[in-house]
């Protein structure tokens, strides 16, 4: 099992509910597609993929006009 300190993450995420949100999407899409931003062993669970790389900054978050 991998552990990715949550302070690491939350340097890259100005707030744990838009990280949650950021993984949980990036996990389905690396369940679906199985294409990975980060080298990792293939055995990890896509959730855990997907919080490394937020904390790579491999991906990143935009906040719609709407919602400024």
């Amino acid at each position: 099992m991998s552990y990715v300190p949550l302070e690491d993450l939350l340097k890259k995420v100005d707030s744990i509910y838009r990280l949650v949100l950021m993984a949980s999407r990036r996990a389905v899409e690396i369940s679906d597609t199985g294409q990975k931003l980060v080298d990792i062993s293939p055995r990890l669970k896509a959730t855990t993929v997907a919080l490394e790389e937020v904390r790579q900054g491999k991906i990143s978050y935009r906040v719609p006009e709407s919602d400024k």
